[in-house]
């Protein structure tokens, strides 16, 4: 059985899930907001990794810093192909 939880504090979503079976749970919490540059698993075909994050909401709309080509990705599929939060954007 599998649980997703979101929740939204100051301005970035937080999405906890919550994997169980058979006695065991595992906690995997990724933290993201508009406006920061995230690391994929996988590098875009211009030979860039870094993506900027446009659009949030149930889809991720992230732009190519390289190209400037924009994806946008299901929540749970963005979810599982970023690697890490390269720079948080400073919120002014």
């Amino acid at each position: 059985m599998e649980c997703s939880t979101l929740r939204k504090e100051n301005n970035k979503i937080l999405l906890i899930e919550i994997i169980t079976g058979k006695g065991w749970f595992s906690l995997d919490e990724k933290e993201f907001a508009l406006n920061d540059i995230v690391e994929m698993k996988k590098q875009h075909p211009c030979g860039v990794n870094r993506w900027k994050i446009i659009r949030i909401g149930m889809d991720i709309r992230i732009k190519c810093e390289g190209c400037g080509h924009s994806v946008m990705l299901p929540r749970k599929e963005f979810m599982k192909k970023m690697k890490k939060v390269v720079e948080r954007h400073e919120a002014s």
